[in-house]
């Protein structure tokens, strides 16, 4: 009906109004869903590594984010017709210089390319060289210290020091200068540090390398690091390793998946390579389109996950490769099964054994926990059927020499039951819904599972908060089964949030060279993460809708029960929570909840908490309570028993 006086459009918005109320009272009024706990019935322990982290070099997540360096292109890989890659010349005043790419000259085996700078006029007051531009940007703090070094020959000793400066793009004054001693005819090595004053912290900033005197500089691998996580050298990014430690995690899944593989079998991440100095490292190519510098050598990675006090899940190279090149099983196999035994060696050998030596010389005598062990990755991708013997043949070869290690298959396999299968998912929001209660039918006379990559993929670069209820749905129906579920990884981890720094969207943590935030998805893993009991009690939901989830776990040793609850809809979900099997239950209660207005609401790098966990308190738990679950929420309840 419409009426097109005053008086009508007044009594159509009453009309409204009051539709509006009835619609919300019978929207309230709904039958609650009913949530029972026994406690006195508790179906399997949690498992102990449930929740952990995986991670590749994808997205930029090593180099140009969470390993720390600041140069880029510091090995000077990245070259064409155009040029070299984020290399300028610098000329100062009536400075003349000019540079390119030398391909006979190089400060060792590995790294044989060098940049050759011919300058040609130059003094103290107008210096040449070259300048790189960093990963978009060089981030600089005030009143802070930073560790470089370069490798440097001249054509002669007349060319006299080195001077380096991080520069203001904006102002073109330097904020941080040093000077090393003279360049000599021979590749040496020279460090130096810079120190910053009360500056702006901004990434606006790049680094100059110059000299004041004519002849002809030869560079190579051009290291710049900020202070680093726990002061490591060669170490990781502080604000994105305090990120990882927030989620609790347990395990690390290492080096990653597609970078395990490469794109052809030449260029896997063959950690032997990535030993020892930064100069006999020579770098490799990553099936995401751009060098690896592989900075993030094996020993990183350990230390990784020794800094965050979990363990590393080995992934060894089983032998294919993402183009579809493999290696059958058989006498041709037998140099990647070794180098997975050397592998396996080098992590947990004593410094008595080959490999453990060679990462007690590296400066880690103690040896690291390792517990899985992951043959290839995606093997369900290799259509020549070949993997059932490679799985085969390493096995048994991993086996006989450390048979208390689990090892996990990448696809089922028929001749043998493996210990764990690494199973992957990415899915909207209502796939991942209707997937939930997957695990609740699953053979438990079977493998164990390895949720090994798995995402919502809603949003872009970083997930919104339609996939952070998709990613929490999915968890509670892991953790309710977290006895045949042992292991699960969120991927990707990182995305650089850089035009051209996104090679897969949906990711869980974006940053640039300044700062790093966090998507809904990384807040559901981190409420879920931190609140986790032991033990996983009988419990049952009934006359909830298709998009309302839960979990129970509960730790009897500290008297506390965790009720995990998702609400996918867009109104409000009652609940009557009905605890039996304790003593008594506490009538205050702890509550985390994240939610929003919109499944397409997110927060960015310029609106990072817009989205994140409130901590308040229910006053009137106990044993048996009504809970109304916000619309569009996940909330995690903690009650404590008596």
């Amino acid at each position: 009906m419409v009426f097109s006086n005053a008086c009508g459009r007044r009594t159509t918005t009453a009309v409204l109004a009051v539709a509006t109320l009835l619609m919300t009272g019978l929207a309230g009024a709904q039958t609650p869903a009913t949530l029972n706990i026994d406690l006195s019935k508790p179906l399997h322990p949690v498992s102990a590594k449930l929740y952990g982290m995986m991670t590749e070099e994808i997205n930029y997540s090593y180099d140009g984010g969470l390993y720390a360096e600041m140069v880029r292109n510091r090995t000077m890989w990245e070259h064409d017709w155009s040029g070299i890659g984020h290399w300028q010349v610098a000329e100062l005043g009536n400075a003349a210089a000019t540079f390119s790419l030398d391909q006979t000259t190089g400060p060792s085996e590995a790294l044989q390319t060098s940049l050759k700078v011919e300058v040609k006029q130059a003094d103290t007051a107008s210096p040449a060289g070259v300048t790189n531009d960093g990963w978009w940007g060089m981030p600089v703090r005030p009143d802070t210290t930073y560790k470089g070094s370069f490798y440097a020959k001249g054509d002669s000793s007349a060319i006299g020091p080195v001077t380096v400066a991080l520069v203001s793009d904006n102002g073109g004054e330097a904020v941080a200068t040093a000077t090393t001693t003279a360049v000599t005819g021979e590749w040496t090595k020279y460090e130096f540090t810079l120190k910053t004053g009360k500056v702006k912290a901004t990434a606006e900033n790049h680094l100059r390398i110059s000299v004041a005197h004519p002849g002809t500089l030869w560079l190579d691998l051009v290291s710049l690091m900020p202070p680093t996580y726990k002061d490591r050298e060669n170490g990781n990014r502080a604000d994105l390793m305090e990120m990882m430690a927030a989620m609790k995690p347990n395990f690390l899944r290492m080096p990653g998946g597609n970078y395990l593989e490469g794109d052809n079998i030449q260029d896997w991440y063959d950690w032997k390579l990535t030993l020892g100095p930064l100069v006999d490292r020579p770098t490799h190519p990553s099936p995401w389109g751009y060098q690896s510098t592989d900075g993030m050598g094996l020993l990183e990675f350990l230390e990784w996950c020794e800094d965050l006090k979990i363990e590393p899940v080995l992934a060894v190279y089983a032998g294919y490769s993402l183009k579809g090149a493999h290696v059958n099983p058989g006498p041709f196999l037998e140099t990647y099964v070794a180098d997975a035994l050397d592998e396996i060696e080098f992590v947990t050998g004593d410094p008595s054994t080959k490999w453990g030596a060679v990462r007690a010389k590296l400066g880690h005598p103690q040896a690291f926990p390792l517990s899985y062990v992951e043959i290839g990755n995606e093997d369900f991708f290799d259509k020549s059927g070949s993997y059932e013997g490679r799985y085969t043949q390493f096995y048994k070869a991993i086996k006989a020499k450390y048979p208390k290690l689990e090892l996990i298959a990448t696809t089922p396999v028929k001749k043998m039951v493996p210990d764990v299968i690494d199973e992957h998912y990415y899915k909207s929001a209502n796939e991942i819904f209707a997937m939930t209660k997957m695990y609740d039918t699953y053979d438990r006379k079977g493998p164990k599972i390895f949720v090994g990559e798995w995402a919502t993929r809603e949003g872009s670069p970083t997930t919104n908060l339609g996939a952070a209820l998709g990613d929490a749905a999915w968890m509670t129906g892991m953790e309710r089964n977290s006895d045949i579920v042992v292991m699960a990884s969120y991927a990707p981890l990182f995305v650089n949030v850089n035009p051209g720094g996104m090679q897969w969207s949906s990711d869980l943590v974006g940053y640039d060279a300044m700062s790093a935030y966090g998507s809904p998805s990384y807040y559901a893993q981190v409420m879920f993460g931190q609140h986790l009991g032991t033990s996983v009690p009988m419990s049952s939901m009934t006359g909830a809708g298709d998009k309302v989830f839960y979990s129970v776990t509960n730790n009897p040793d500290k008297g506390t029960v965790i009720v995990k609850l998702v609400n996918g809809t867009s109104v409000a979900a009652p609940v009557d929570v009905k605890i039996a099997g304790a003593g008594s239950v506490e009538k205050s209660a702890a509550v985390w909840t994240l939610a929003g207005k919109s499944t397409a609401e997110t927060n960015t790098l310029t609106d990072p908490k817009r989205l994140v966990p409130v901590e308040s308190t229910i006053k009137d738990a106990g044993a048996s309570f009504s809970h109304s679950v916000p619309a569009y929420s996940i909330q995690v309840i903690e009650l404590k028993t008596k």
